[in-house]
């Protein structure tokens, strides 16, 4: 698309606006090349490690978290004045970094690194902490506190302060709530010197599978894979009726598979389409909602998905494929109900869509861009193969420095395509090779000797590639960036996980909503007929009502990953005892996470998309979920048919049929309806009847599935006799 679009600056400052985690403070030399190195060294760490060896457990995580926590006390400002009205350079603040953040970052970097420092004694200390165990335990958490304040805002650290109040007061709180309570020495104990705490499983999962996705999505923009998607989408859908809003659809979920972000996916995607759907004739608000709506589906789009997607697999111990294999209709289904809405939408104003000129060419991306998708390939090819995601994630980053480096938008030479191919041979060496008991030395002498080969190509036979030596260190710099806020979230979720674990609340919370959910069932079943759910449907039915609502409120203030660990340790359990299959439950309150950042009051995608849309935010957000009502209704049905997640228990073909062309079905009429067009302008109570027979067609089961399709056949014959005269030049029947 040719249209003047956004600017980078300005793209950033959106980004900054609404999304607190990339609101980065301004310095000046020296903190700027110290910060700058500092996060390179975080990367470099963990870019090796992923391809040549975890260390230790606590050593690993420890390392992680010393650089991470440190590191914000220099990137994030203590306040939006701060950041807005940055400090010269001064001997109380060095570098524009007051003298106290350094001194914050040291003090957090070393309570971090206390424990791998004790480590060979930790096992005679859990229990019985002594002092010195205590203050470093309560430097960090003091410190963590204000590290997550500053990267991502308020609403998790006060999560996090009131479940530690919970376990210190315990014996204050009424009824079944009550427990006998913790000291502040127990606390520390099981938040700071056990993996229950802290140093859980959240951390883990972030310093060895989400750090590293982080920064291949960062290479893989970088060397233009994101342009290319968007080029593929633009030359797929763009000619059609609405063609910009069907690019923002498909470019949207094909970068998500690049960004976990649905901020930076909306930021990013939207400067190409949210202009072009303006100028084709859609309302500003319709046009924000649209990409709003669509980035958010980057979380939830394999392969690579969300951060949370790794989080499954350590709580559920299963394997990335199985986590990619259940993604993948539901992905479908929100981008299909999006695509609909768009699509009728487009029909009903005879918006047209883009002319030869305003799209790419799709062969001449494909001849400058093909390179970009080797990385990719890689990626997707040793995920499904069975090697751990950080290897896949290694193998993704260095084939997308080679394919930046080796390779030219244009002009290649046969030096180019040796260089490509040679460098390419040795990383699969690496990656796909058994090399014997000293793999790991021998994986690294092979990359040893391919950087030196590239640097001899570089500098005796002058090859250049698509992107300078200094972009790749800016995407090292920047990928690190990016991942320091969830990996701060990560560690402040370990706090509420540690509270859960310690007090037992988990179980307590569980109970009551299995008792409220008993007595709302008890309602309906007086008011649904017997055949069409049992009292035992209409409990667990009440319960993913509430489970939803609460993921949904606890979304408007916290990342996705945040809300769905806290989510997945606090109402999880109640869907497994109400009988959901653990995966099945654990995508139910992923996906409801999700959906917080299209839901208003606090909807960051569609506030970003409003800001580029020069539209208003509120109404924004509230098209915005409406344009995502597949995914609201979409995990209601595979937890009643888990079918639909593909490698959930119970998978039967014949109930994945009936469900899948149920939700087809469904949501295209819920889209009619809700878009006030089907074939021709629908009536009122045309739109009544769409709306009773999208609810029957998506709920799961043939008869009802079959009730909702006979519904639909009286406004299918209307329609279809008020388009034939249309079509036939007669004046169209009055709305």
């Amino acid at each position: 698309m040719t249209a003047a679009t956004l600017d980078d600056k300005k793209l950033q400052e959106l980004e900054e606006k609404f999304d607190p985690e990339m609101r980065f403070r301004p310095s000046v030399p020296p903190a700027t090349q110290i910060i700058k190195w500092l996060l390179i060294t975080l990367s470099c760490f963990h870019f090796y490690t992923a391809g040549f060896g975890l260390l230790r457990e606590t050593t690993h995580r420890g390392v992680h978290l010393a650089f991470v926590l440190g590191l914000i006390f220099l990137v994030f400002a203590a306040s939006k004045k701060a950041h807005d009205n940055p400090r010269p350079s001064s001997l109380l603040a060095p570098g524009g970094v007051p003298l106290v953040d350094w001194l914050l970052g040291l003090a957090c970097a070393a309570s971090v690194l206390y424990i791998p420092w004790v480590f060979a004694d930790l096992a005679f200390r859990v229990g019985n902490p002594d002092l010195s165990d205590v203050v470093f335990g309560t430097i960090l958490f003091v410190t963590l506190l204000e590290a997550t304040r500053r990267s991502m805002g308020w609403p998790l650290p006060l999560i996090a302060i009131g479940f530690t109040l919970y376990a210190l007061f315990g014996s204050y709180f009424p009824g079944l709530l009550k427990h006998a309570g913790a000291s502040w020495s127990q606390m520390i104990n099981h938040q700071y010197l056990t993996s229950q705490g802290i140093y859980g499983v959240a951390v883990g999962v972030v310093a060895t599978y989400v750090f590293h996705f982080v920064l291949f999505g960062v290479m893989a923009t970088r060397i233009g894979l994101g342009q290319l998607f968007l080029d593929i989408a633009s030359s797929v859908a763009g000619r059609y009726a609405g063609g910009p809003a069907k690019v923002s659809v498909f470019g949207s979920a094909m970068f998500g598979m690049l960004s976990g972000s649905s901020v930076a996916n909306a930021v990013t995607v939207g400067s190409l389409t949210i202009p072009a759907m303006i100028r084709v004739g859609y309302k500003r608000e319709f046009a924000g909602a649209v990409e709003a709506a669509s980035s958010t589906g980057g979380q939830i789009t394999p392969p690579v998905l969300g951060a949370a997607a790794f989080l499954m697999i350590e709580f559920l111990n299963v394997s990335y494929q199985t986590i990619i294999a259940a993604a993948m209709i539901p992905a479908f289904m929100h981008f299909f109900g999006v695509f609909m809405q768009v699509h009728f939408e487009a029909k009903r104003y005879g918006l047209r869509g883009l002319t030869d000129e305003e799209m790419p060419r799709l062969k001449d991306s494909l001849r400058q861009r093909w390179p970009t998708l080797i990385p990719l390939v890689l990626l997707i090819g040793l995920l499904v193969s069975g090697r751990t995601p950080y290897l896949a994630a290694f193998t993704g980053i260095t084939s997308c420095m080679i394919v930046g480096l080796t390779t030219q938008v244009s002009g290649n030479t046969a030096k180019n395509w040796v260089l490509l191919v040679v460098l390419h041979l040795m990383l699969a060496v690496i990656s796909f090779g058994d090399l014997g008991p000293h793999s790991e030395w021998i994986k690294l002498g092979i990359f040893t000797v391919g950087v030196a080969i590239a640097l001899a190509g570089w500098k005796l036979a002058g090859i250049t590639g698509r992107i300078p030596h200094a972009v790749l260190v800016e995407a090292f710099e920047t990928g690190a960036k990016y991942a320091l806020a969830v990996g701060a979230a990560a560690a402040t979720v370990g706090i509420v996980i540690g509270v859960v674990t310690l007090t037992g609340v988990g179980f307590k919370i569980s109970y009551i909503i299995t008792t409220w959910a008993t007595a709302i069932a008890g309602g309906l079943s007086a008011v649904v007929p017997s055949f069409m759910a049992s009292t035992q449907s209409l409990t667990l039915f009440a319960a993913l009502v509430m489970t939803g609502v609460v993921c949904i409120l606890m979304g408007c203030g916290i990342p996705t990953t945040a809300n769905y660990i806290i989510m997945v340790t606090v109402a999880a359990p109640t869907l497994v005892q109400l009988g959901v299959e653990p995966l099945v439950a654990h995508f139910f309150v992923f996906y409801y996470g999700v959906l917080a950042d299209i839901t208003p009051p606090v909807a960051l995608a569609a506030y970003a998309a409003a800001g580029m849309a020069g539209s208003d935010p509120f109404k924004t957000g509230n098209m915005a979920f409406r344009l995502g009502m597949a995914k609201v209704l979409v995990p209601f049905v595979f937890v009643f048919s888990p079918s639909l997640l593909l490698v959930a228990k119970g998978f039967t073909w014949f109930d994945f049929t009936v469900t899948f062309l149920g939700c087809v079905f469904g949501i295209t009429v819920l889209a009619a309806a809700l878009s006030k067009f089907f074939l021709v302008e629908m009536k009122r109570w045309e739109q009544m009847v769409c709306i009773v027979a999208a609810l029957l067609l998506i709920a799961p089961g043939l008869t009802v599935t079959l009730m909702g399709v006979a519904i639909t056949i009286p406004m299918l014959m209307r329609q279809l006799a008020a388009w034939r005269r249309v079509k036939a030049g007669a004046a169209p029947a009055p709305a």
